[in-house]
């Protein structure tokens, strides 16, 4: 059950991620790396709180959590941010698609890193 909901934050902060770089990139024509730190650090907020309450209920303190999220997070950011040049200049997807593939490769490392040190 924990990884349904695990499954479930994850997919929300994805869109909220997906949807902040569409929005960012086509309304205020930024660059697709610098709109999706931007989204990025929003969507870790939904995935913090859906966390930290549901998928793990967490029993440990928030100050010593989110701390340690906040580290996780940094690491995930540049994993997030590696990922994505590669398949923007690398492989040259275009950058919904590179995005998309990002999402899906990245939270694997996340939940393990949550389950085994953030929220235990």
């Amino acid at each position: 059950m924990q990884l349904v909901r695990f499954g479930i934050v994850g997919a929300t902060s994805a869109l909220v991620n997906f949807l902040g770089v569409f929005a960012l990139v086509e309304l205020f024509s930024l660059k697709p790396l610098i709109a999706n730190i931007i989204a990025y650090l929003i969507a870790s907020i939904v995935s913090y709180v859906g966390h930290y309450h549901w998928t793990f209920a967490s029993n440990a303190e928030h100050h010593k959590s989110v701390f340690k999220f906040y580290i996780m997070l940094g690491m995930n950011l540049l994993l997030n941010e590696a990922l994505y040049a590669f398949f923007l200049y690398v492989v040259s997807l275009n950058y919904q698609l590179a995005l998309i593939l990002t999402i899906v490769i990245v939270p694997i490392f996340t939940f393990i890193v949550s389950k085994l040190w953030v929220y235990r």
